[in-house]
């Protein structure tokens, strides 16, 4: 009998060795398992995901990724510095996250889902950050692997918030690898915290009944070493557990 919840892991469409592929890195999968949760990577293919098939899952995680959501998607034209497409990924998401939410899956969006969660609620983004007046430059740091990750700038989080109500402290301290951002926030969403330039950096959705956030910043990297990043995703995995036993048929006389 299966005791690990189940989360769906959205992928990336790449090519590999000259073929299509889908996949998703391992620092998105490692944290997921070190939480107690068994992750199951979902390919990305146009025509969208059998329901029933999301409806066999406990939970869904919008990783990031290098590419963006293709700017025509939220009605705006291509600015120079957006270079990075996934088409797939773009038509199976929009059409994923709306699906999970109905079915009530606990939904943990990093960066790329993030953006893809704005943009589903009508919300669009900046393409180029560092060109907006007033704001920060959020790109990564050049370096090795841990400078790229390191805490970056503060965020604050919005009092009696979704994400305040999993982390105690008002600010915290976060990494920063992101050139797009949140331009104007889609209706349904909320912000849950905001850099010191203004920047919204974790959003949640309204009207769900239970775990429906996303952060701009990458939680997965390290969590444990991280209380903001630790109490994310216990947050998750309580919300995925939950949801697991809900919807597992208890035994007669039980």
């Amino acid at each position: 009998m299966r005791t690990r919840p189940l989360v769906g892991v959205i992928a990336c469409r790449r090519e590999v060795e000259g073929h299509p592929a889908h996949m998703v890195t391992d620092k998105y999968l490692a944290a997921l398992r070190d939480y107690g949760l068994a992750p199951v990577i979902l390919p990305v293919w146009e025509d969208g995901m059998e329901r029933d098939l999301l409806a066999s899952l406990d939970g869904l995680l919008l990783t990031g990724s290098y590419t963006n959501v293709e700017p025509q998607r939220y009605g705006v034209e291509r600015a120079p510095e957006n270079t990075r497409d996934d088409p797939h990924r773009d038509a199976a998401v929009l059409r994923l996250i709306p699906a999970a939410l109905d079915l009530g899956l606990p939904l943990l969006g990093i960066c790329r889902g993030f953006q893809e969660l704005n943009v589903v609620f009508g919300g669009t983004l900046h393409q180029a950050l560092q060109q907006v007046p007033g704001r920060l430059d959020h790109r990564e740091p050049e370096g090795d692997r841990e400078t790229t990750y390191a805490p970056s700038h503060d965020i604050t989080l919005v009092p009696g918030g979704r994400l305040a109500a999993l982390y105690s402290a008002p600010t915290s301290r976060v990494n920063s690898l992101h050139q797009q951002g949140i331009a104007e926030l889609g209706p349904g969403l909320v912000a849950e915290a905001v850099a010191p330039d203004g920047q919204i950096e974790a959003i949640s959705v309204a009207g769900a009944p239970g775990f429906a956030l996303a952060v701009q910043w990458h939680p997965e990297w390290k969590p444990r070493e991280h209380p903001l990043h630790d109490a994310l995703f216990l947050g998750f995995a309580a919300a995925c557990q939950a949801h697991r036993v809900a919807r597992t048929p208890q035994p007669l006389g039980a």
